[in-house]
């Protein structure tokens, strides 16, 4: 099974993905220890020849890198079929114990990955590289965990057997289960519909007040951050049902399928954009005092700011247009 054209493609990607970040990890560290932008030496030509290409190829791998958790779902999803009782992505991902371990690192190399692309971008408006130890710094935190992310996936494809007999959605999201996606998909209704929708106007008003007037910018981030999460426990809890138009069925993978015309991608490819917008402020917000970011840092908060509340209004807008045009009916 390892030979699937798909997976083969994951697995090599994730390899390549892997060995640049050690190449750019250890040219990282001299960057750390030598780096001295006052210096006219040698040295500081050479790491600064260096940085360019290095931010390059990280900017194209990183990006990648967040490419890649839509093709490990779409992946998941694809294989289901190979399972006894697998409907979609979560029976292939309940095959074995290193499926969602894999997809949960996944997510939050995805964020890293792209909040380290804001800090590059950042970087590149400056004239004397304000933010290159920041970043190199914060390279050094990410490359260990896409490696630990690139082993829990070789694990995962490596360990798929077509024998299994896996679980279907329906019983991994049974309330009857003890686990923490039956839990999430047990949460009361009113409440988190409150929780989602509160967590949204939070972040809205709190993205407008900081995009008008420069303030709370912090209490923005971590807004979005909180939304992110709930946005999730939302699509297990309550979102899903409405698109299933089955009370019971808390699947987050199925509509990811044709028959509910894929907009899955849509919604997680707003939440991941959202996501990655709303830290991305929170991560720069500390440099607005430095002298060579001064023209440009604000017009990039202010861009990330709308990017967040562009992706999260578009999922919102989604769930609610069928919240009010589907056939089911809560509470």
């Amino acid at each position: 099974m390892i030979q699937h054209p798909a997976i083969l493609s994951l697995l090599l990607g994730s390899g390549l993905i892997g060995l640049l970040l050690i190449f750019a990890a250890w040219h990282g560290v001299r960057i750390l220890v030598r780096w001295d932008i006052r210096s006219g030496s040698e040295l500081q030509l050479e790491l600064e020849r260096r940085t360019y290409l290095i931010s390059t190829i990280l900017n194209l791998v990183l990006a990648v890198q967040v490419l890649s958790l839509f093709l490990f779902i779409f992946t998941a999803d694809g294989l289901h079929n190979l399972f006894v009782r697998a409907m979609c992505a979560a029976g292939s991902l309940s095959v074995n114990g290193f499926g969602y371990p894999t997809l949960i690192l996944k997510i939050i190399t995805c964020l890293l990955a792209g909040v380290w692309l804001v800090l590059n971008h950042a970087d590149t408006r400056g004239y004397d590289y304000p933010l290159i130890r920041i970043k190199y710094a914060f390279l050094l935190v990410l490359a260990p965990l896409v490696l630990a992310e690139t082993y829990l996936q070789y694990r995962y494809f490596a360990g798929l057997q077509a024998d299994v007999i896996t679980s279907c959605c329906g019983s991994l999201f049974s309330q009857e289960k003890h686990t923490l996606a039956a839990e999430i998909a047990g949460l009361p209704l009113r409440p988190t519909e409150w929780a989602f929708f509160g967590g949204l106007a939070a972040t809205t008003l709190s993205g407008l007040l900081f995009w008008s007037r420069g303030r709370l910018g912090y209490l923005f981030s971590a807004f979005s951050l909180v939304f992110f999460g709930l946005a999730i426990a939302g699509l297990i809890s309550f979102i899903g049902v409405y698109f299933y138009e089955l009370p019971t069925h808390h699947c987050p993978f199925d509509i990811l399928q044709a028959e509910y015309g894929h907009v899955g991608y849509v919604l997680y490819a707003s939440l991941l954009g959202g996501g990655i917008a709303g830290l991305g402020v929170g991560a720069l917000l500390p440099f607005r005092g430095r002298a060579s970011l001064a023209s440009a840092l604000p017009g990039v908060l202010r861009r990330l700011t709308l990017a967040t509340l562009f992706c999260y209004g578009l999922f919102a807008a989604i769930t609610l247009l069928k919240m009010l045009t589907s056939n089911l009916r809560l509470g």
